[in-house]
């Protein structure tokens, strides 16, 4: 049995800077893509395996978050893994097994959109597991991250924290507003008065999950843009890279002309725009 010797993180919800001006952000995020990129080419260089989690309450933002991160990389490199409840089938096998064949291999880094922390999370607060389950899910953990570690995956974990008002507003929002109905989920609304129950299930996930070779990290996310941001560059600080030589790239002259335009009676999209 792991010894949970450390009482859990303190998580303050108070919100010290007001919104980052959409200006600003863009100008910033451009700058940490590029050095994402870089990050890139040297994962893939030097064959590192990284292992991103993702965990929050309801609502934080952990969606916007990875989109931000991803939407200037390959996708054969950072990889995203955000899976379904589990089978029938996948209940009856050890608890890890359904993750393990997502972890990164070389040359890659694999991010979770949640993940095994299911158990410490809405598994526990909405009954999907026993509380025996739970003991043994925190007691076997940190051996679990131990064992990746050791296997030379550079594990992080984020947990983003919002304050009620906030996570409340942004659930309304998702009802008023077409374009995010999607992100509303029935076990949203059940989870909507169990706040107390989700701090208590994330104090004992800390307390017993928050180790040395594993750390937690929490990221305020009452602004979306600064959490963002904080959360790239801090990414970027834990997993030492360096800009790879690249030969410059110049494009070869081209002739064209030589083939006549086609009569072939193409179905052009209307152009309603």
């Amino acid at each position: 049995m792991v010894s949970k010797k450390k009482k859990a993180s303190v998580v303050v919800d108070v919100v010290k800077d007001a919104p980052l001006k959409t200006k600003e952000y863009e100008k910033e995020l451009r700058r940490l893509h590029v050095e994402l990129v870089k990050l890139q080419q040297w994962v893939v260089s030097k064959g590192l395996k990284v292992c991103i989690v993702f965990e929050g309450r309801d609502g934080a933002g952990k969606g916007g978050t990875i989109k931000a991160i991803t939407e200037r990389v390959s996708p054969r490199v950072f990889r995203v893994v955000a899976l379904p409840a589990p089978t029938e089938k996948e209940k009856s096998q050890l608890y890890f097994q359904r993750y393990v064949p997502h972890l990164p291999a070389a040359g890659e880094i694999v991010i979770f959109d949640r993940s095994w922390y299911n158990r410490a999370g809405v598994e526990r607060v909405m009954g999907f597991c026993t509380p025996e389950q739970v003991e043994k899910f925190l007691d076997g953990t940190p051996v679990m991250e131990k064992a990746m570690v050791d296997a030379g995956i550079i594990l992080l974990k984020y947990w983003l924290e919002v304050t009620p008002k906030e996570q409340e507003r942004r659930l309304r929002d998702r009802i008023n507003d077409g374009r995010k109905t999607w992100k509303l989920s029935p076990m949203d609304i059940k989870s909507f008065n169990m706040w107390d129950d989700y701090t208590v299930a994330r104090d004992a996930m800390f307390a017993a999950t928050d180790t040395a070779w594993a750390p937690w990290f929490v990221a305020r996310s009452e602004d979306k843009k600064r959490v963002r941001l904080n959360i790239i560059s801090h990414l970027l600080t834990q997993i030492p890279y360096k800009e790879l030589h690249v030969e410059p790239v110049e494009l070869p002259k081209r002739k064209i002309g030589k083939v006549k335009p086609t009569k072939y009676p193409f179905r052009y999209v209307e152009e309603r725009f």
